[in-house]
């Protein structure tokens, strides 16, 4: 053979070990140092972005059989699990392998769980995926090692979603750490079972931003333009210079508050979509009341009659009392969203902080507008009395 033609023969022999010699190699890091129980081989591991875990497999594409062993570090006596989701990266759907304590202590048992929504239910078998060899060890690194082969349905392909997480355990299985962008709430991802490529979730912080997005939307409008819009019309309509820049400033808060709080409300709409099986039901029925509430405003605006109308006295009635109900309904769920959020203690300080002020002002004003009412009451009636005795002295003067 001449030289050329070995060369071409070698390169082609190199190119088709490739990507067997690449996925059992595949996320050489930490995980290829790792030492599993009763010395178990797979053919490739890796370092999962989340959770300080990592996987061990072996994917026999031929059977679709996939052998795993999954590492990780529960809270202590706590449970850890891992699965596959056969429709998306999330946990409702997620068909996994849960290894929790042993009913007498020492040691760990596994248990499989097909999730719906976003409650565990009860163990059963998969509905997908056909499981053996199920086992869970605690390895010498004190973490805990779940084992296990399942059987893929033909046209899995090489690419799945996983999914794992870490909780505590008492008595029964605890939920795991909810807050919002932490690693529980992103420990999900795919897996290349050929080239052991993976990758993380990237929807967590995409969710967290609009959570964000939705709070300052909803704390801006409901909880201080709408106020603010408030207070101009009730203390500025008391000095007669101020009419009718009163009016106007009263409705561009109002208008403005109410467009951004639309924003806030269809972003709240967008995250419930994204979260079906969360639901926070006080949070979202007071948002569709303020909501609903605040709509019912704007349209009372186009029926507002004129000043000496007799329906005029019942308008304000409406007017008024819907206005303060929908400003104490938008401040409670403010705090009830930051809650949920559970934001750091500074952003809850400074919307203290703004509402105070906003509140110092109004009793300020009150104070100084009652006085002119009463001042202006108190002249009308000497300039009345005056009027009724043609001018005269009363006679007892």
């Amino acid at each position: 053979m001449s030289f050329p033609r070995l060369l071409l023969a070698l390169l082609a022999a190199a190119a088709a070990f490739a990507p067997a010699a690449h996925a059992a190699g595949a996320g050489a890091g930490a995980c290829a140092a790792e030492k599993i129980s009763n010395n178990r081989v797979f053919a490739a591991c890796a370092d999962l972005p989340r959770l300080g875990a990592s996987l061990h497999w072996s994917y026999d594409a031929a059977t679709s059989s996939l052998s795993v062993a999954f590492l990780a570090s529960p809270p202590s006596g706590g449970w850890v699990a891992w699965g596959l989701n056969p429709k998306a990266q999330s946990m409702d759907g997620t068909q996994a392998l849960v290894a929790v304590p042993k009913a007498g202590g020492g040691g760990y048992v596994v248990q499989t769980y097909s999730i719906s929504g976003y409650s565990l239910g009860n163990p059963g078998p998969l509905p997908n995926y056909q499981t053996s060899d199920l086992a869970a060890e605690v390895g010498a690194d004190g973490r805990v090692q779940v084992f296990g082969t399942l059987k893929l349905q033909n046209g899995t392909g090489a690419e799945v979603n996983q999914v794992w997480q870490v909780g505590p355990y008492s008595g029964g299985i605890g939920p795991h750490d909810t807050k919002p962008g932490s690693d529980s709430m992103n420990a999900k991802g795919t897996l290349n079972l050929l080239t052991g490529a993976t990758t993380a979730a990237s929807g967590g912080g995409s969710i967290l931003r609009k959570k964000n997005t939705h709070g300052i939307l909803n704390a801006v409008s409901w909880g201080l333009l709408l106020p603010m819009g408030a207070i101009f019309a009730r203390y500025l309509k008391t000095f007669k210079s101020a009419d009718p820049a009163w009016f106007y400033l009263h409705v561009a808060c109002q208008l403005i508050g109410y467009g951004v709080g639309v924003s806030g409300w269809a972003t709240g709409i967008h995250l419930g979509n994204l979260s079906k099986g969360i639901t926070y039901s006080l949070h979202r029925n007071i948002g569709i009341t303020v909501f609903a509430l605040g709509t019912l405003q704007i349209f009372a605006l186009f029926l507002r009659p004129k000043k000496d109308h007799k329906y005029r006295l019942y308008w304000n009635i409406y007017h008024h009392s819907i206005g303060y109900t929908i400003i104490i309904l938008g401040i409670v769920n403010i705090f009830k969203g930051m809650s949920i959020l559970q934001v750091e203690q500074k952003w809850k300080t400074g919307y203290i902080i703004a509402i105070a002020i906003l509140g110092a002002i109004a009793v300020i004003l009150e104070v100084v507008t009652w006085g002119i009412v009463l001042k202006r009451r108190k002249e009308d009636s000497k300039t009345y009395n005056g009027t009724s005795n043609g001018g005269r002295l009363p006679l007892s003067m």
